[in-house]
């Protein structure tokens, strides 16, 4: 259909509020104060508000906030509760190992970080840069990439509301809108849609290693005061996951009698049994975690993928008219289970490059001041240290936890070695008649939970009425192929209960697609082990809504 799309200019445009995108529009308008020019900055963001769609552990290391905003204190930022100890064990099915705080390697010792809310601080970061004229537009939903003749990105078209299921336009349509700026910048998170469209049209990953992702679950608890240590960092590796398959949790206590726990599972996996959700939930009935829980109550659910690859996984992050910033490059430091600081530091690197290159009366070119900042920047040298954990942690549990010890605690993060790996996590993916299949214990309620009452307490929402978001290039393979060789990964590697096989009445079988229940996190995306899948966004202000989370 052919439709007339209203347009807006700015001069540089934003798409994703989280850190990131939220740094980088704060650094523009402090650059323009400063320098008393006038620059128009727009952020847009998919999720109902601010904050609404960000998931983060979240332990934050405050030094990129520090150069943003030194007064962050005075000006009532959301980092309250600092971190006051630091535990990481190692756990088998009855009990766990302490490690001695000497044998912790510097990137898991948190002193002078803070356990936060990463929606807060993003909602507060949000209100920063409206306070200083950027215009923020929540509920948009970047669909699209707009090119100019040369080829160059001049903006994104946001997408049209009230599409029904067929692709018709219902009674309550209205074209999506036409974005344009000099340069854009795309903050979308891991495994961004558009920042995987611009990775592939202008080949930016050619010299790079294949990205790696993980896959992080996290649940809110309150807990009972007796229980609750507040500054308490946890993290454990082990049971229940298998030495050879990558993963392990995080446990922060914060605020009033509040704990973070989390699960994180690395996406190379290689047996289609496994179910990060139930890895997760069996994790929770150890017995030196469950005690923790008892007597509480869960307040809220989420899932997200996570970039993991460090550096060497780092594509080129500029192309004519725009850059990708944050977690939609993949800076995020998994040595350190740590993202938000890397992401508000490279939207201002960004933001400080577009600055110049805008004063300087230029536009829609590549921004290579960008990517030459960032190898000059502490960020660098951070994610240059630990460049080799995330390679070393996919040869099993010892032989990882053994050579980042040596890397990091023996040598400080001075090494020669280099480590690549060489595969996407979708390659690596085994057929299911190789494994045993996984027999997880029901959940009981109380401390365990199925996935649709976790999808409940997201927040999640879809306007059923709209073209499913899930897309199958062929829709055929999910049965021919995932079905018959992998057993139905998909039911599994979702947490959020959106893919079923269902048997139709002649007996055969069908991919089911629950879109309603899709908590964005991406995972489909990057495991489908034929890239049949594509995450393609919905209509803006779909999606969880994670209070406090």
């Amino acid at each position: 259909m052919d439709i007339q799309r209203d347009s807006m200019e700015f001069d540089v445009l934003i798409v994703g509020g989280g850190p990131a995108g939220l740094g980088a529009a704060i650094r523009l308008k402090q650059l323009a104060a400063e320098k008393g020019s006038e620059l128009g900055v727009c952020v847009i963001e998919k999720g109902s508000e601010i904050g609404a769609h960000t998931l983060s552990g979240a332990v934050m290391d405050p030094r990129a906030l520090n150069e943003l905003i030194p007064d962050w204190k005075a000006k009532g930022a959301p980092l309250e509760t600092e971190v006051t100890g630091d535990e990481v064990l190692f756990l088998t099915a009855t009990k766990a190992y302490s490690t001695p705080a000497w044998a912790i390697p510097p990137g898991m010792k948190n002193h002078g970080n803070y356990i936060v809310s990463l929606g807060n601080v993003v909602k507060w970061l949000g209100q920063q840069a409206e306070a200083l004229g950027v215009e923020i537009y929540p509920g948009f939903a970047a669909a699209e990439i707009l090119y100019d003749d040369a080829g160059a990105v001049r903006g994104v078209a946001t997408g049209n509301m009230g599409v029904g299921r067929d692709g018709e336009p219902t009674e309550n349509f209205q074209p999506g809108m036409e974005l344009l700026a000099k340069y854009t910048l795309f903050a979308e998170g891991a495994r961004g849609h558009l920042g995987r469209q611009l990775t592939a049209r202008f080949a930016l990953d050619k010299d790079c290693d294949p990205q790696s992702y993980g896959i992080g679950i996290k649940e809110l608890w309150e807990v009972q005061p007796s229980k609750h240590r507040k500054g308490l960092v946890v993290h454990t590796a082990g049971w229940p996951l298998d030495t050879d398959t990558y993963g392990g949790s995080f446990l922060y206590h914060f605020g009033d009698n509040r704990v973070a726990v989390g699960y994180v599972v690395g996406l190379a996996y290689q047996n289609p049994w496994l179910s990060p959700y139930e890895e997760f939930q069996r994790y929770k009935t150890h017995p030196a975690i469950r005690g923790t829980f008892e007597g509480g109550k869960r307040l809220s659910y989420g899932a997200r993928a996570i970039t993991a690859g460090g550096i060497m996984s780092l594509p080129k992050t500029v192309f004519p008219g725009g850059a990708l910033i944050g977690c939609d490059a993949g800076y995020l430091n998994a040595s350190r289970i740590k993202g938000s600081h890397a992401a508000i530091k490279t939207g201002m690197l960004a933001a400080e490059a577009a600055f110049e290159a805008i004063g300087a009366g230029r536009s829609a070119d590549e921004l290579s001041a960008y990517p030459k900042a960032f190898r000059a920047s502490w960020l660098f040298d951070e994610l240059w240290q630990s460049r080799n954990f995330k390679q070393w942690m996919s040869k099993g549990l010892y032989t990882g936890t053994i050579m980042t010890g040596i890397e990091q605690v023996v040598l400080g993060g001075k090494f020669p070695w280099t480590l690549h790996h060489k595969h996407a996590d979708h390659e690596c993916l085994k057929p299911a008649s190789a494994f045993q299949p996984i027999v997880y214990p029901k959940p009981d309620g109380v401390l365990t939970f199925d996935k649709l009452s976790s999808v409940f307490i997201s927040n999640t929402n879809h306007e059923e009425n709209q073209p499913v978001h899930l897309t199958l290039k062929d829709p055929g393979v999910p049965v021919k192929v995932n079905l018959a060789t992998y057993a139905g990964p998909e039911q599994r590697y979702c947490p959020a209960g959106v893919y079923e096989f269902v048997k139709d009445d002649d007996g055969s079988d069908r991919l089911q697609i629950n879109a309603q229940n899709c908590v964005h996190c991406k995972t489909c995306d990057i495991k489908d082990p034929t890239q049949n899948i594509v995450w393609v966004v919905p209509e803006g202000g779909g999606g969880p809504n994670y209070p406090g989370m």
